[in-house]
């Protein structure tokens, strides 16, 4: 039978965020470019909702 998922993908998406988040704030903080760590933040939280997506529903 076919299993929907109950999962949110907002939900994953604001998970992912905040982790990738605390990374950057902690590399701002030692010196890295702003841009750099946003850029990086967005870039982890996209693979991860991909990731999410294919892998785990």
């Amino acid at each position: 039978m076919y299993n929907k998922s109950a999962k949110d993908p907002v939900v994953a998406a604001v998970t992912a965020g905040l982790g990738a988040g605390a990374v950057a704030c902690f590399s701002v903080s030692q010196g890295q470019n702003l841009f750099v760590a946003i850029g990086v933040t967005i870039f982890a939280t996209t693979a991860a909702l991909v990731i999410d997506r294919l892998f785990f529903n």
